[in-house]
């Protein structure tokens, strides 16, 4: 798969992820489970670049005697996360376009 595509694709569904309630990632890993395979070393440098990018906001807050790093969306990652919905949905039709909705 292309990088970029991929890249794109891996961001939406960790914005869908903490769309709906503040998170922390080993959490954000285990709700995409079923959804897109993600690991800890692809997880954290995307959750950095959507920080840098104002989509994300993170607060840190102790939990059980470590520090956790909690993640939410912001009005920016809500507009990244309907754009990309969108490109998915087209990148869909498009595949029902060449093969029929079939691999």
């Amino acid at each position: 798969m292309d990088v970029q595509l991929k890249k794109g694709i891996l961001d939406v569904c960790v914005l869908y992820a903490i769309s709906k309630s503040e998170s922390y990632g080993y959490k954000i890993i285990s709700d995409l489970q079923g959804i897109i395979d993600i690991s800890e070393s692809t997880l954290y440098p995307i959750l950095k670049r959507l920080e840098a990018c104002g989509c994300v906001t993170t607060r840190t807050a102790e939990y059980s005697g470590r520090l956790r790093r909690y993640y939410k969306i912001t009005v920016a990652g809500l507009s990244k996360l309907n754009s990309g919905k969108t490109d998915l949905l087209e990148i869909n039709a498009i595949y029902k376009k060449l093969f029929g909705g079939k691999i």
